[in-house]
């Protein structure tokens, strides 16, 4: 887009009547030639959508001595959200907007490189824009809200020629280059068999602390403007629990646990060993399935087709909630002193991978965890492969220095969409309760039109013009 369109669709987009406070731009002090850290070549000056929660954390970690922020954004800057106020005493000078059209019109210029940590159903929007006006993205997991979505931003990481990267931040950690150098001597191969899991953590998943029907209406927060929190989603009636945080338990607006954790459990598999696309997905238990909540507890399958020699037919089961550790086959339990076999310690969340010539299985926890080879015996026998893993890197400063031209991202949407359309698959089948066969190559559900429908729901008036810039 040129600049002069560029500044047309923003105008035309942003519209009236949608409570905009926006202070004046200025030449950031990051800009300004009498007070430069750094020249400009070697300072990233970033725009962030999103200052609380996890917002806070990227920005915290994005800055350094090579960037800082010079705009911020948030529909809600009175809320008292999680580590907020430590942003905003932070960089106290940089302007703050309630909608990022108006950060990117007004501050524009100033910023190389924009930061998503927002609730997922808004994560395509800020992040198509930016790229579209040639900004350097840093989204929060998952990637996008829909298949779509993340199809779209694939497309337009070609297009643009940014540099990206998803939040999930174990990708490129020493837990990521071991379980990619195990994938290479040929230690993980023939996986035939992946168990997932996550236990509860959220509220959707205490049974005392959910509800029946729609969600409990309340009056609109002080500060927060809803219609731009809503964005190109379904605008409801406040509820207390979508913001600032349990937004990621409804449907609407969140992914529930597979979309939130899933980033950080099964993508090193997906990744290593090449999955792709599931072509069938199936329910297995759905407790107290409904169409507004993520289920209390979940269990469904996943097949994914073999991909050529060492990477066979792999089905994965993903369990979250109550009871969630898969069992592992006592032929892969170690013994104590007594020789009695004793299970393994799998912990809250990760996963158990299996060979088909079941010489040995694999765990794992979530985000950084190394891979650990079961039983003890094969894993002193591999023991010197496992240990020869190449060093990772710090995953928001590899985003700094691929935007300063410094190597690449581990997980650029190239990547970490193809993640996210798997993700968002499982959420489908979560919400539909059904089981589904998916084309790959077609992009499309076989036989269930309600679930294609899903795949790239209709954005909210006002919205569409995002869905056409790739």
């Amino acid at each position: 887009m040129s600049k002069k369109t560029r500044r047309q669709f923003l105008k035309a987009s942003t519209g009236a009547g949608l409570g905009l406070t926006v202070l004046p731009a200025y030449l950031t002090s990051a800009r300004a030639a009498d007070n430069p850290k750094r020249p400009p070549s070697q300072r990233i000056n970033l725009g962030c959508v999103g200052t609380g929660n996890r917002a806070s954390v990227d920005i915290n970690q994005l800055c350094g001595e090579q960037s800082t922020v010079v705009a911020l954004c948030d529909v809600d800057f009175v809320g008292k959200m999680r580590g907020q106020q430590g942003i905003l005493n932070r960089f106290p000078d940089a302007p703050r907007y309630d909608d990022f059209r108006v950060m990117m019109e007004k501050s524009g210029d100033d910023i190389d490189a924009v930061v998503v940590a927002t609730p997922d159903h808004t994560h395509f929007v800020a992040t198509i824009l930016a790229m579209s006006m040639g900004k350097h993205v840093y989204v929060e997991k998952p990637l996008t809200h829909t298949y779509a979505e993340a199809d779209m931003l694939m497309l337009a990481e070609k297009k643009y020629g940014v540099v990206t990267q998803m939040g999930n931040q174990g990708h490129s950690t020493t837990g990521f280059t071991q379980f990619q150098h195990l994938v290479d001597a040929g230690v993980v191969r023939d996986i035939v068999k992946m168990d997932a899991f996550k236990s509860p953590g959220e509220w959707f998943m205490n049974a005392g602390k959910r509800f029946q029907g729609a969600p409990p209406e309340a009056p609109v927060p002080e500060g927060l403007n809803w219609d731009l929190w809503c964005g190109p989603r379904a605008k409801r009636p406040y509820c207390g629990l979508y913001h600032p945080f349990n937004w990621r338990g409804f449907h609407e607006y969140g992914g529930g646990m597979l979309g939130d954790w899933g980033a950080h459990i099964i993508d090193f598999v997906h990744d290593g060993l090449k999955l792709g696309l599931p072509t069938k997905i199936s329910p297995i238990e759905m407790t107290d399935h409904n169409r507004v909540a993520f289920p209390l507890n979940t269990q469904l399958s996943m097949h994914f087709p073999a991909r050529g020699e060492g990477m066979p037919a792999l089905d994965m089961t993903w369990r979250d909630g109550q009871n969630c550790r898969p069992d592992v086959p006592e032929q892969y339990w170690d013994k104590d002193g007594n020789g009695t076999p004793v299970a393994p310690k799998l912990g809250g969340a990760g996963t158990v991978i299996y060979r088909a010539d079941e010489k040995f299985a694999m765990t794992r926890g979530s985000h950084s965890g190394a891979s650990r080879i079961i039983p003890r015996d094969q894993f002193e026998a591999n023991y010197e492969t496992l240990k020869a893993a190449p060093q990772g890197t710090d995953h928001h400063r590899s985003f700094i220095q691929a935007c300063l031209g410094n190597g690449k991202t581990r997980s650029p949407f190239s990547v970490s969409g193809d993640l996210t359309k798997v993700l968002v698959l499982g959420t489908i089948c979560q919400y539909l309760n059904a089981e589904l066969t998916f084309d790959p190559v077609k992009q499309r559900f076989v036989g269930n039109e309600e679930a294609n429908a899903m795949l790239n729901p209709p954005a909210r008036a006002g919205w569409e013009s995002f869905y056409k810039m790739v």
